[in-house]
């Protein structure tokens, strides 16, 4: 695909988005983005001074207005939803309609555009629970929750459009972790580094759970590399994408070393029984994927960035947390 392709990102306020965008902008794309901006107007402030970025404060259920923004997009990058699981089940049914009811009319809107790329972000979480040492992508699913459950489906109704001149992909990504100057602080790398730098302790629930991980750098790497490759290379496929498989209790260790021997690791029980060990191998042999960045390099940026005052408030500021944030914004009437 060409250089200048136009990119829509759906979501691109968001955490990925908001390293995404700026290295799209750096490729020579024409990027505009759709999101609601509930996490900050200023997320992308940084790249607004470049003239092919378009930003649309706007809610994917509008048709009409996905009718209107989406006629001349070469590719969409599908990263908006209600993230994770207790984000979702604070509100199934604002879930629903936003993860799921939604994506069936931009499909179809898409397809009926002309858009020639479509990528989807879905999730390793579809897959539960396995007994399977390593999880590839040709097991079963078998999502846990709804928000898993309704991931699943997308990715069934998205297949299935897959077409000469329509190109679908489905991405699995793994929990990704890392500084975004949209900051999410709920994530079990990013959390953990929070306690240990802002409350000088580190508390583990549960701790055997396996999750595996991704820097938020290369998955924005790899949404840039799947624009460029070839259609055949990716048509119709679904790759998981992770980088390193640890326990929650190995995590907080790798945070101890970074950010301080001293800092004591407290363990409480939890019913979260999610685990997997997810593989990789295939998008690394079939699209050359191999990730840059490790774990520790993630904490020990989020470091920095706490320590140099990138991420004021991080204990009690909504817009880190997504439940916190989901409760005011529906307080505030912006959804």
């Amino acid at each position: 695909m060409s250089e200048r392709m136009n990119v829509l990102v759906t979501g691109g306020a968001g955490y990925v988005g908001a390293v995404l965008v700026p290295k799209l902008l750096n490729k020579g794309r024409n990027v505009k983005v759709i999101d609601l901006y509930m996490y900050g107007d200023d997320v992308l402030s940084s790249a607004r001074t470049c003239p092919r970025l378009t930003e649309i404060k706007g809610d994917i259920r509008d048709t009409d207005l996905l009718e209107r923004e989406i006629p001349g997009t070469d590719a969409i990058i599908h990263l908006a939803c209600i993230s994770n699981d207790p984000s979702y089940e604070l509100d199934p049914d604002l879930g629903r309609s936003i993860n799921f009811d939604a994506f069936g009319p931009l499909v179809a809107i898409a397809k009926r555009s002309k858009v020639r790329r479509f990528i989807y972000a879905s999730s390793s979480s579809v897959y539960g629970v396995k007994d399977e040492p390593e999880v590839t992508e040709d097991l079963s699913l078998e999502p846990l929750t709804d928000y898993a459950r309704y991931k699943a489906k997308c990715e069934e109704i998205l297949l299935k459009e897959a077409s000469d001149d329509f190109e679908v992909v489905v991405i699995r990504p793994a929990t990704i972790c890392g500084y975004s100057p949209r900051m999410r602080l709920d994530l079990t790398v990013n959390l953990l580094t929070n306690h240990a730098v802002n409350k000088g302790k580190i508390t583990v629930l549960g701790g055997d759970q396996k999750r595996p991980n991704l820097h938020v750098a290369d998955m924005t790497d790899l949404y840039v590399l799947l624009l460029d490759l070839p259609k055949e290379r990716i048509q119709g496929k679904v790759f998981n994408a992770g980088c390193q498989n640890y326990t929650v209790r190995e995590i907080a260790k790798v945070v101890q070393n970074v950010v301080g021997p001293e800092i004591p690791i407290e363990t409480t029980a939890t019913d979260d029984i999610r685990s997997y060990h997810v593989s990789s191998r295939k998008i690394r042999e079939e699209l050359g994927f191999e990730p840059r960045h490790t774990v520790e390099e993630a904490i020990m940026g989020l470091r920095d960035a706490f320590n140099a005052g990138k991420i004021p408030d991080a204990m009690i500021d909504t817009r880190y947390y997504n439940v916190k944030r989901l409760q005011a914004a529906k307080l505030e009437g912006v959804l």
